[in-house]
């Protein structure tokens, strides 16, 4: 008998296809609404102290049915540990660890804690086809964007030693040295270009065109990547 009812709990928590199971995930995904919404309105100033209170009132309700959630998704989970560990298992963490950090402290010194509650959004991966589609074809090329940020790491310093050997001489302020010369190997490789920080020697000037180039390819790589995997994990769709 509880081995039934934990099997209709778990269609109720993992499946759609029942009437309790659609009403459990609109509830989550109102909720996941309602609580970025709310995340949101606690940034404007001067809010009245009714507005603060009702806010906190409903962060702490929301927090209770996330953490209810998280608890029933471990409960239902063929492999517990599995799904603790997995994406969508650290996500629902993720969505409820600022909270219980933050307990008893001063929320000016946990803003960073409470701005992590905003991974909430990413909840909704598990309800939408398109993001379960991103997710499956980042699955599939795992490797390949591993080796590629390896490689573009690498790249990004050796840019950074390359300007800094040009113009650490003729800028001394601006390039100090190599770590202060990554701000402008990031915004080169990126194409960003931000114009802050420039070359002005000739072989500052030469080398920026090279990495320029380079950073075409930084760019147009992962793009080719993840749309083929998008292909591949729409072929493997039902």
């Amino acid at each position: 008998m509880q081995g039934a009812n934990l099997h209709a709990l778990k269609r109720i928590v993992e499946g759609s296809d029942t009437v309790a199971g659609k009403a459990f995930d609109i509830f989550v995904q109102l909720t996941i609404i309602l609580s970025v919404i709310a995340f949101s309105v606690e940034t404007l100033p001067g809010l009245p102290s009714a507005v603060t209170k009702a806010l906190a009132l409903f962060q702490l309700i929301s927090v209770g049915i996330f953490t209810t959630e998280y608890l029933l998704r471990i409960l239902v989970a063929e492999h517990r540990l599995r799904f603790i560990f997995s994406f969508f298992g650290m996500v629902d963490l993720l969505a409820i660890l600022p909270f219980y950090l933050a307990m008893g402290l001063d929320l000016r010194s946990v803003r960073l804690l409470r701005l992590i509650q905003v991974i909430r959004i990413l909840k909704f991966a598990r309800y939408s086809q398109t993001i379960r589609r991103l997710h499956t074809a980042f699955k599939l090329i795992k490797a390949e964007l591993m080796l590629f940020f390896s490689m573009a790491a690498i790249v990004l310093y050796l840019a950074a030693v390359g300007i800094y050997y040009f113009e650490g001489a003729a800028q001394p302020d601006v390039f100090k040295s190599v770590f202060h010369s990554l701000w402008w190997a990031v915004a080169t490789l990126t194409t960003v270009g931000y114009g802050d920080i420039y070359p002005i020697t000739v072989g500052g000037k030469l080398f920026t065109f090279f990495v320029l180039v380079v950073g075409l390819g930084v760019v147009a790589v992962p793009s080719g990547l993840v749309a083929s995997a998008l292909t591949k994990a729409g072929e493997r769709e039902p």
